[in-house]
């Protein structure tokens, strides 16, 4: 009964306290695509990615009914930093849902025109929407609703106690003021056309209003310092820690850290008496009791009362370090290694610089390829009764090797290999369209076009090259498909099959296709751990696309992490080593770039940004197929609007990747 009368309390209180507009509310998620697109649009890095905001100690005066329910002391406000734009899940502070998304949209426009200075928050949040507003005159209109109706739910200053509380929220009134009556007047302002000039009605000494000291403006967004991204040092427990942990809860809010040491360890007591004691005792001596192994499923909103997040080394618990050992194979069992290794750069978007030697490329080659060849050794070196009766066997039809099915048809991917091949066998034995010939079967209006304007009222040439002629030419194409094999991939893209299982199959039906048409092509699988990238080498320029091949791509398996700079950079150097006249380098992935050190974030992001421009500079036309649905968010900024190909449809993967290479093709003949 009591619980029953504290839960309804509580709903009522709550109801009671809180001033938001729940009818109204839009949820981020719901105009997250277009706070993307404007955000990029108004001159946004197109590397900070659009995240949900965790709630914050906030200041303002609050109501008695208010301090009774606990409420108005927290909120999520909008924060900008170097890799983050975090806006509030939900927006309810008007009573109007268009209002309330309108907000949305402002605040991706602030965000993109944002520089922090010294001259502090307020100021800082003014010259930010006067370049905003400039930017997008269209927004005019619309801003001076928000600060109308904002300013409509302020607290006056005079109800405000404090000295420090009136004088702040004084200058906001004012600025807010100000800043609709610029949006008001438009281009016919002084000040618009001037962004130095001072802004009538702003108070001058504006570096002593703090946003802790007033109410949130929403129509304005804080700046927070990015969090330091050093490399990680081998001997840190923190790197070491699994990220696949299926204890590990998800949480996609936006959060402020910091360092901290952990002192549960210190100043160690030795207890002396019975055993039997120690469990009555144990709950008052200082421990260092870490949870890695129980389900918290109030950690999240532990988290949320929290102002920071203290970060400490150490506190993992065996569990944590024993699964991370397991994801490394042993060496009995892990592919063998070709070579020493290849050295590999990588881009540090901080220092503008392209570190040399970071990384190393390790190509590897299946064991079980050794095993085969022993075998083979075997039977080379039988009886001449062995050899004969393998002889009768093959005659009659009954050689165990041609009874075993292939790879194909283990995965039962005949008749879309079929399909495919047919294809690429036409795209073969079609012509081409040649142009800009002096005689041909047809008129190129085109060319002619060009020829009347660039040979306006002069001498015209008696057989102008103006004509187009089908003929059969021979391809000059070479192909590198990058293939991330990373422990991402072990997971169900749907029903039935892993993005494991359709990478691998899309291989074995885009290799029957290339090995149909003739193009010279390269298979390889990546992965990494820390700086030692794995290279998989499933099927080598100058190999024959035969059952050995299709049996590496058969057996690839997931495992570690995602260095896709270094894998391109590998992948780019092979195939500048090739001399046909059009180089394709395509990546098949299911996620962003990612490992255990610093490179996940943004410089992963800007390394693997920084490799496709080598590509490209080095001739080659790379191209990325995905079947991540956030790849909107990412992939534009690593391979341009045009470089990337998003699979809605997972299953479709193997048809997606060749009908994409046809059109590659196509376009460059």
């Amino acid at each position: 009964m009591e619980e029953w009368v504290g839960e309804r309390w509580h709903r009522l209180i709550m109801r009671v306290a809180d001033p938001s507009f729940m009818e109204a509310a839009v949820p981020l998620e719901d105009v997250t695509r277009a706070v993307e697109l404007l955000f990029r649009a108004a001159g946004g890095d197109a590397a900070v990615r659009v995240a949900t905001a965790s709630a914050q100690k906030i200041g303002g005066r609050r109501s008695w009914v208010q301090k009774i329910a606990g409420y108005g002391e927290r909120a999520a406000v909008t924060s900008l930093d170097g890799e983050t734009l975090a806006l509030p899940p939900t927006i309810a502070v008007f009573d109007s849902r268009e209002l309330n998304r309108a907000l949305y949209l402002w605040l991706a426009a602030l965000a993109a025109s944002h520089e922090t200075t010294s001259a502090g928050w307020l100021a800082d949040n003014v010259a930010a929407a006067r370049r905003a507003l400039r930017t997008y005159p269209g927004l005019r209109v619309r801003f001076c609703r928000l600060v109308d109706a904002h300013l409509a739910q302020r607290t006056p200053p005079e109800k405000i106690k404090s000295t420090a509380g009136q004088r702040a929220e004084r200058a906001i009134v004012q600025t807010l003021k100000a800043l609709r009556d610029f949006a008001a007047a438009g281009p016919q302002s002084p000040a618009w056309s001037d962004p130095a000039q001072p802004l009538p009605g702003v108070p001058e000494n504006t570096a002593i209003v703090h946003a802790v000291d007033t109410a949130p403006v929403w129509l304005w967004l804080l700046h927070a310092a990015p969090p330091p991204a050093g490399p990680a040092r081998d001997d840190d427990p923190d790197a070491a820690r699994p990220r696949n942990n299926k204890h590990t809860q998800q949480d996609n809010k936006r959060r402020r850290a910091s360092r901290t040491q952990d002192t549960s360890n210190r100043n160690g007591l030795m207890m002396f008496f019975r055993a039997e004691s120690i469990l009555s005792w144990g709950e008052f001596v200082r421990v260092n009791r870490a949870g890695d192994d129980q389900d918290d499923h109030d950690a999240t909103k532990v988290a949320d009362d929290m102002d920071e997040l203290a970060i400490a080394k150490g506190g993992e618990t065996l569990a944590a370090r024993v699964k991370f050992d397991l994801d490394l194979p042993s060496a009995a069992w892990d592919d063998l290694p070709v070579g020493e290794g290849e050295p590999l750069p990588e881009w540090d978007f901080k220092a503008h610089t392209l570190r040399p030697d970071v990384c190393r490329a390790q190509r590897l080659r299946p064991r079980s390829e050794d095993k085969i060849a022993e075998a083979s050794a075997e039977k080379a070196s039988g009886t001449t009764a062995d050899t004969a009766q393998q002889a009768a066997q093959a005659q009659s039809g009954d050689d165990p090797k041609k009874r075993e099915p292939s790879a194909i048809d283990r995965y039962k991917l005949r008749a879309t290999e079929r399909q495919v091949r047919r294809r690429f066998e036409a795209l073969r034995a079609g012509p081409r369209w040649l142009h800009g010939l002096l005689q041909g079967e047809e008129l190129d209006l085109d060319a002619w076009v060009r020829f009347r304007v660039d040979h306006h009222g002069s001498h015209h040439s008696e057989s102008p090259p103006i004509f187009s002629q089908r003929m059969r030419t021979e391809r000059s194409l070479a192909s590198v498909v990058l293939a991330d094999i990373s422990l991402s991939t072990d997971a169900y893209a749907t029903q039935d099959d892993r993005v494991i299982d359709l990478i691998r199959d899309s291989l074995l039906v885009f290799g029957g296709a290339l090995d149909s048409v003739g193009d010279p092509f390269e298979m390889l699988g990546f992965s990494s751990v820390r700086r030692n990238v794995r290279i998989h080498e499933l099927k080598r320029f100058g190999e024959s696309w035969d059952t050995a091949a299709q049996e590496r791509v058969a057996a690839i398996k997931p495992g570690y992490y995602t260095r896709m700079g270094a894998a391109i950079r590998h992948g780019t150097k092979r195939l500048s080593q090739r001399p046909e006249r059009q180089r394709l380098l395509l990546i098949l992935s299911d996620g962003k770039p990612n490992d255990l050190d610093q490179y996940e974030g943004r410089y992963g992001l800007e390394d693997t940004r920084h490799a496709v421009h080598e590509a490209r500079q080095a001739g080659l036309v790379p191209f990325c197929v995905t079947i991540d649905q956030q790849a909107h968010g990412y992939l534009p900024h690593l391979f341009g609007s045009r470089g990337f190909a998003l699979i809605h449809r997972p299953e479709q993967l193997a048809r997606a990747l060749t009908q994409v290479y046809v059109k590659l093709t196509a376009a460059a003949r």
